[in-house]
């Protein structure tokens, strides 16, 4: 029988993070019980989640820049991985003007701390982070995604993007340690949960299992991804807890083996192949390529005999994510890029010209422009659309349901799936980027059979179902690259008005017109769909 055996289960062996000191007040330092306690000013913890918050909106990290720069320098990348990647490159330049966030899906604030049981606050810490937190949604143009139920169906958008969700754990010492993110939906919907059993732990059935999942990820969260995948679990709480973590780059210094303690580690080798499985995919940074992924991390942890759950989530192309702590010597923040444009080639990579696509005409014949290009092909799309979403969609099918007419601006105009953020003083337009299409398949078929819905924008892929309506129907759904929101409302979006359900805020049904918005088709009139390609190898 083994002896009693006690390790941390996760063990960073060294935090590399460069910091930069947000302030030295707010904190001082007492003795007790020969005990050095460190004492935080809860304005502290206010100003912290204020700048978190705020710089994980406009910023990056160099590293994550740099991942980019090297896809647009890369001669294997395909023409498609280097326009996606050279558009993230320039729309981060523009987002860290500090007015335009990166992504117009601007999250969902999520604090995890460890608080050292030598540190004193005297407050519902909480409270303070969640006050720094909504000081940024009110203050600067972001979004306020938060929506909160009244009953099991009665729901509503907090105006605050309150709640956060803030986790605070206690650890020896008298430091305070923060992990700050801002998960948009896109990209915590792909948090999978696999419950699987010892049958999976062989080098064929993982790697099976993999490619199966891989497939089943998709674009809709905005590649390339940081993927991670998690390897076990006491419990499923804690193995997407980890996906969580390890996606957010929080577990990069785990060691690299485990031990008798049943200590988490990270498993070098797998993650090698499984870069390798995503770049062997074939659907790249969106609309095809090599770069599905920019890193793998894939972490092992111990399991009950008779459970073997597999967490994979990822970190999308807006990859927000942010250390801080408070010490002795004061409040420190990740130091994060803020001269972007030194990471921005020269000049655009050089790659086919798009088809301009006039939208200003009659729908019939805008049908019949798409008609006469296979799917994958590059556009370049001028005219009006229709901004629709979530819930604008339940309410027009509500009202069809009750025997009302399809609005006609759903039969003349293509149909946006998109919902901005606030709009800066003095612009037209906050950043404005597609949401996740697969949300609204349900409503595709009902529509299109009623002359609404023919020509569908948005990001990621559709189900059968839609793709077999756009066949019946003679419909389209175009592709607009996911996640660099802020160069569309610099750039391409040219006038907004709310058009129709304004007490839904940010999901209010909009007219807009756009020049030079990039497009592809992804979905045509004739059954066919850029991921089948992918998807039946």
């Amino acid at each position: 029988m083994a002896g009693f055996i006690y390790e941390n289960l996760f063990q960073i062996q060294q935090d590399t993070t460069r910091y930069r000191l947000l302030t030295d007040s707010f904190v001082s330092v007492s003795e007790f019980d020969r005990r050095r306690i460190l004492r935080i000013d809860p304005e502290g913890l206010v100003l912290l989640a204020r700048e978190a918050i705020n710089d994980l909106s406009f910023y990056m990290s160099a590293s994550h820049l740099d991942k980019l720069r090297k896809i647009v320098e890369d001669p294997e990348a395909s023409g498609n991985d280097r326009f996606i990647a050279y558009t993230m490159l320039k729309n981060s330049v523009i987002s860290a003007g500090g007015e335009l966030p990166w992504c117009q899906d601007t999250g969902t604030a999520i604090v995890i701390a460890k608080k050292g049981e030598d540190v004193y606050t005297g407050v519902d810490d909480a409270l303070y982070l969640s006050k720094g937190i909504y000081e940024t949604y009110r203050d600067k143009n972001l979004r306020y995604s938060q929506i909160i139920p009244f009953s099991m169906f009665e729901e509503r958008n907090s105006g605050t993007n309150l709640p956060a969700q803030i986790e605070i754990y206690s650890v020896p010492g008298n430091i305070y340690e923060f992990m700050f993110i801002t998960k948009g939906g896109g990209s915590a919907n792909k948090a999978l949960l696999f419950q699987q059993s010892k049958a999976l732990l062989n080098e064929e059935s993982l790697t099976k299992f993999i490619k199966e999942k891989i497939k089943d990820l998709g674009t809709s969260a905005c590649p390339p991804y940081y993927l991670a995948v998690v390897i076990g679990g006491t419990s499923a709480e804690m193995t997407l807890k980890t996906v969580k973590l390890a996606s957010a780059g929080f577990l990069d210094e785990l060691p690299v083996t485990g031990n008798e303690s049943g200590r988490a580690f990270r498993d070098i080798e797998w993650e090698d192949r499984i870069k390798k499985i995503c770049q062997d995919y074939g659907v790249g940074a969106q609309f095809g390529g090599k770069y599905f992924v920019h890193d793998v991390r894939v972490i092992r942890l111990p399991r009950h005999a008779a459970s073997c759950p597999v967490g994979i989530g990822v970190s999308c192309s807006a990859h927000r994510n942010l250390r801080a702590k408070i010490t002795e010597e004061g409040i420190f923040i990740e130091e994060l890029e803020k001269n972007l444009a030194r990471f921005l080639p020269e000049k655009a990579p050089e790659i086919e010209k798009p088809i301009e696509i006039n939208l200003d005409r009659p729908m019939k014949e805008v049908l019949r422009e798409l008609s006469k290009y296979p799917v994958k092909t590059r556009l370049s799309i001028t005219g009006t659309l229709i901004v629709a979403r979530d819930a604008a969609h339940a309410r027009i099918k509500k009202m069809l349901d009750e025997g009302k007419p399809m609005p006609e601006y759903m039969k003349n105009h293509p149909v946006y799936y998109a919902g901005p953020a606030k709009t800066p003083q003095g612009m037209v337009s906050g950043s404005f980027g597609p949401t996740t299409a697969g949300r609204m398949d349900d409503y595709v078929e009902l529509f299109q059979s009623l002359g609404g819905s023919l020509i569908m924008i948005a990001k990621g892929n559709r189900s059968r179902k839609v793709i077999d309506s756009c066949k019946k129907y003679g419909g389209f759904y175009l592709g607009s690259p996911g996640g660099p929101a802020a160069i569309l409302a610099e750039e391409n979006i040219k006038s907004v008005e709310i058009l129709d359900l304004e007490e839904l805020g940010m999901e209010a049904v909009r007219k807009i017109r756009v020049e030079n918005m990039p497009a592809f088709i992804l979905t045509d009139d004739k059954g066919n769909d850029f991921f089948d390609e992918y998807n039946n190898k």
